[in-house]
């Protein structure tokens, strides 16, 4: 394998799991996928909606999200937010980065000192 193939595979692994991490927190309030899709974009995260559609399936039927299909607009949304379990695993998720980030800064900073 090529550098550059193993570079884009570490990143494809490094990006998938912080955009769970993006999608759970930012659906502490409740939204539908387009305007998931927006405010992830407002904050500069990129994920397709290919990509964001199917990661929501997931996270609802693994528990970490309840639904409600709201029918009062001519267009119906499937409307997306935490669920209780969801929440718990978030914040274990949130601790871990945490972390992580402090244990990587630990080690970048005393390489340059």
């Amino acid at each position: 394998m090529d550098k550059d193939t193993l570079i884009t595979n570490f990143e494809v692994e490094l990006k998938r799991g912080t955009q769970t991490l993006q999608v759970l927190y930012l659906l502490k309030k409740e939204q539908y996928g387009y305007s998931l899709l927006q405010a992830l974009e407002e904050k500069a995260i990129q994920i397709e909606a290919g990509t964001l559609y199917p990661l929501l399936r997931r996270l609802e039927t693994q528990g970490l999200l309840v639904s409600n299909w709201d029918t009062t607009e001519s267009r119906p949304r499937k409307y997306y937010m935490l669920s209780e379990f969801g929440d718990e695993v978030l914040s274990h998720l949130l601790n871990t980065w945490e972390y992580n980030t402090k244990q990587m800064r630990q080690l970048i900073e005393g390489e340059e000192k």
